[in-house]
């Protein structure tokens, strides 16, 4: 039985804010607009990048312009590992885990170009079986179709998957697809977006070791 781990990545993986914030203010500036701050921008970040947009400009009562979303897309994928920066024991936590014959994929709502420049520089690409970006499919989270796109593109099944993530995306796509989650407690999620998730974790570690709990290494 091969094992799967299915992580999300903004909040989970990697602390994206700083870039975010830093090409959606971009964004602002070029319309005229007051910029956020990162405290701002993580309250608007985890329903995708055309959520994002919107929420920015609807905080100043105006909606998108026709270019904005392009704008903001090609700007991020252009400047998305700048100040981004993994959380603390990331690479050897997941490096543990493949060596332990864990299969892993990260199911983001970022574009999947995005994300994978970003996977790339932070030098977990090479760890993964697969990426599911928020365009990449139809739909994205809290649709479970979009974990089990993503599954299925790590050639994993859903009696041997975990999903892990910060936000109550994660947590609805996952009961959906019939998946257990752990919430990540160190992203950007609130304890409240928790509800309904197999087990908490206070940090990547902790999730790998509920994760060899939840699904023992087959003997």
């Amino acid at each position: 039985m091969a094992r799967t781990l299915l992580l999300d990545l903004d909040g989970t993986l990697v602390d994206t804010v700083p870039d975010l914030a830093a090409a959606l203010n971009r964004l602002m500036r070029s319309r005229g607009l007051t910029v956020f701050s990162p405290e701002q921008v993580t309250a608007m970040v985890g329903d995708g990048v055309a959520v994002l947009v919107a929420r920015a400009f609807a905080a100043h009562d105006r909606l998108p312009d026709d270019a904005a979303l392009v704008d903001f897309v090609a700007d991020y994928e252009d400047h998305v590992a700048v100040d981004s920066r993994l959380y603390p024991n990331v690479l050897p936590v997941l490096t543990s885990l493949v060596r332990d014959d864990w299969r892993l994929a990260v199911c983001t709502n970022n574009p999947e170009q995005a994300a994978r420049r970003l996977l790339q520089a932070v030098g977990v690409l090479p760890l993964l079986c697969a990426v599911g970006g928020g365009d990449s499919f139809p739909v994205r989270k809290p649709d479970p179709a979009h974990l089990l796109a993503t599954l299925a593109r790590a050639a994993g099944t859903t009696d041997a998957a975990l999903m892990v993530g910060d936000h109550h995306n994660d947590v609805v796509a996952a009961r959906g697809a019939g998946i257990p989650s752990i919430f990540a407690g160190w992203g950007y999620g609130s304890a409240g977006m928790a509800d309904g998730c197999a087990a908490f974790a206070r940090d990547i570690a902790e999730a790998a070791a509920i994760a060899n709990r939840l699904l023992p290494r087959p003997v």
